[in-house]
Parts: C-alpha cells; structure tokens; sequence
C-alpha cells in the first residue's frame, strides 16, 4: 500500500464490520509516516463527515482509506484507485469485491483470508490468482486444542469455562441465533446469556453481543471485553472477524453443526492469540454425515488451506465463469480435489504454448485445428 502510495496512486482496505476498519485505521496510521492521509469510511460516517472524506477520496488528498462496504457506494470515487485489499474475503460476494476493483483503472488487488473460499482455491488452479501462504504461528503462540463434545456435556464444559475464567482467562460462547426461533430448535444468545448471567451474577460479569445492538453499544461491549471487565462474551458471530483479545483462551461454539467449516475456523481464530494454551469446543450433535465430518475436520486441522481443500470437497467449487461460490462445476473428466496437481500442469502447458506462441508450430497444428473448431461451436461461451 505504501509503494502504490509513493508511486503516485491510491490504497483501499476493504474489511466486513466497523470494529475490524478501526483496528485498521489504527494500525496503519502508527506504521504509515505521518505525510500519508489515512481516511476510515464506514456506514456509521454520516452528514459533513462522510462529504469531507468521499471529497478526499475524489480529490486525491486522502491517500489510503479504509472502510465497509461503505466504499462501493454509487458516490465514493476515486482520484486514482492503484492497490486494493480486501481482508476477510469470505465475507463479501463476487460482484462487491468486483465493484471495488472497478473503482480504479487496472487497479491491482490483494485478497487476504484464513480459509480460501472453495471458489477461490480453483482459481488459483486456473492461474488467475498467485497464492501467498503464510504457515508459521506467531512467535510464543501455540496450536488451539480443538474438542468436539455432544449436548449432554455441557455442564462440564461450562465447569472446564469457569475453571479458566477463575485463572484469569477469559472465553467467546457463540451462538447461531439471536432470539428464539419457532422453527428452528438451537441455542440462542439471548437465552442463553440471562441464563449464565443468572448463574454466574456472584462469579463474573457476562457480556452480550450481536448484530443488532448499535454501534455504540458493540463498541462498548467489545471495549469492555477487550480491557478484561467482562470475561465471557455470549455472542452471535459478529465476532468472527477482526476481534483481538489476547487474554481469551476458550472459543465455545453452541451448534457448531450449523456453521461452515471455514466460518468455524474463523471463530476458533479468536482465541489462541496471546501465549497461554488456548482451546475450541465444538458443541453439537449433526444428524447427517457431512456435519459429522465437519466437527472431524476441525477437531483434526487448524491448516486453512486444508479446511479449505476438504470444505471444496464437501460442497463443491462454485462457477468459474459466474459469481456463485459452491455447487459443483460441468467438467468432462478433471476432479478440482483429487486431480488438482494435474490441472496445475496443464494450466502451466497452457500458459507456455500461448506465451511462446507454440500454436504455429507445425507440431501443434492439430491442437490448433481442435481448438478453432471448439471455438466455433462455442462461441456464446467465448465471446
């Protein structure tokens, strides 16, 4: 971002929630020099405020913004977008990070995530992604035990919660609901946090989050989550992203069953940032063979990119030429999984023979002649 910027051009960070662009804000504004205008962009920006910075933005007086999906408005415009980031790339749909991309001309483009979306990890088998991988666990940091435990335990567990609470710790209770559904027969986060706050009122202070509490109040549970005044968090997964607390040592997940295996990893990444063991349990009891797989998965890997190659196995790569991000492609005969390093030589074959321009050699003029027939009988597919 820092080079675009010194090249004349401009950066935006694309992030999902208001805590994350903060984080963001804060951290790039201590590591940028201080000549370089950092602008945070979100739907909580309103009236002169938000005209000052999208003026900014349009002027090129303001040369790396962070926001939400505040950035693809109709009346944000860039003076002159080089570099684009979009962090947690699971959370936006195809055409949003597109639109992003577009708001610039050529603009280059970082995609950042813990767990490559099935869709993506085929692209990169196409060759239209490089893939950068970083496999190392900060220094002093240690794996999270992951533990998969039915219903019926769940007075152990929240003992095993309470033991660690009363060490110092504090732990993440992430629930799929907000209130009670008729139709759905899961744990819920307000229930579920009168109750432990009943339990627990001698004991410790239980907070309470989800996606329609304001602003303010997120910022306020979160500050007081983030400064140890609260020590368990009952939460939607508003939280799976951009949250960091490094005295947080348990990660619960109530119906884990309900949640995708890259979402479930994002929420296990919540913990196990600070130097003290840290653990995931995964409370559910799936019916079906792929959710039992699942919970398998996440109690034997915390590789991103192996959660990601199963997850592609599990519920198919999306469409290649579209914008859906699962369900299985038409191939004749390549398997994305299982023949993925044989797809990676032919991209590279591919890439070579039009590179060098193999296809007038007298070699290849019957892999020519196939593919202008090909092309004909294609041609709504190619243009």
């Amino acid at each position: 971002m820092f080079a675009s910027v010194t090249a004349g051009k401009q950066a935006a960070v694309m992030v999902p929630t208001e805590i994350l662009a903060e984080q963001h804000e804060q951290t790039l504004r201590e590591w940028l020099p201080t000549d370089v205008v950092v602008e945070r962009l979100t739907g909580s920006v309103k009236g002169k405020k938000r005209r000052e910075i999208t003026t900014a933005i349009g002027d090129g007086t303001c040369h790396v913004v962070i926001g939400t999906h505040a950035l693809i408005q109709d009346d944000v415009e860039f003076f002159d977008l080089g570099f684009v980031v979009i962090d947690e790339q699971h959370r936006f749909g195809v055409q949003q990070r597109k639109s992003l991309k577009e708001k610039g001309i050529l603009a280059d483009v970082l995609f950042m995530t813990a767990t490559p979306i099935p869709r993506t990890l085929s692209i990169t088998t196409y060759g239209d992604m490089d893939v950068s991988k970083i496999d190392q666990m900060p220094a002093g940091r240690k794996p999270v035990e992951t533990y998969w435990v039915k219903e019926n335990m769940m007075n152990r567990v929240l003992s095993f919660v309470l033991k660690q609470v009363q060490q110092g710790h504090q732990a993440y209770i992430i629930c799929p609901l907000i209130e009670e559904s008729d139709e759905l027969d899961i744990q819920n986060a307000v229930d579920l946090y009168h109750q432990l706050e009943e339990m627990l009122s001698n004991e410790t202070e239980v907070g309470l989050m989800h996606g329609r509490l304001s602003t303010e109040e997120k910022e306020d549970v979160m500050n007081r989550f983030a400064m140890n005044q609260t020590k368990i968090l009952v939460s939607t997964t508003v939280v799976e992203v951009g949250v960091n607390v490094p005295n947080a040592t348990i990660m619960m997940i109530q119906d884990a069953d309900r949640f995708g295996l890259s979402q479930l990893h994002q929420l296990r990444g919540r913990v196990g940032r600070g130097e003290a063991q840290s653990y995931c349990i995964l409370v559910a009891d799936p019916k079906g063979d792929t959710g039992k797989e699942r919970m398998r998965i996440m109690t034997e890997t915390t590789d991103g990119f192996h959660l990601a190659e199963k997850d592609l196995e599990l519920r198919g790569p999306g469409d290649i030429f579209g914008v859906k991000q699962s369900g299985l492609p038409e191939f004749r005969l390549g398997d994305l999984v299982h023949d993925y390093r044989a797809l990676e030589t032919a991209r590279q074959d591919a890439y070579e023979i039009v590179e060098t321009n193999k296809l007038q050699e007298e070699a290849y003029q019957p892999l020519r002649h196939y593919f202008l027939q090909q092309a004909k009988a294609n041609r709504d597919l190619l243009h």
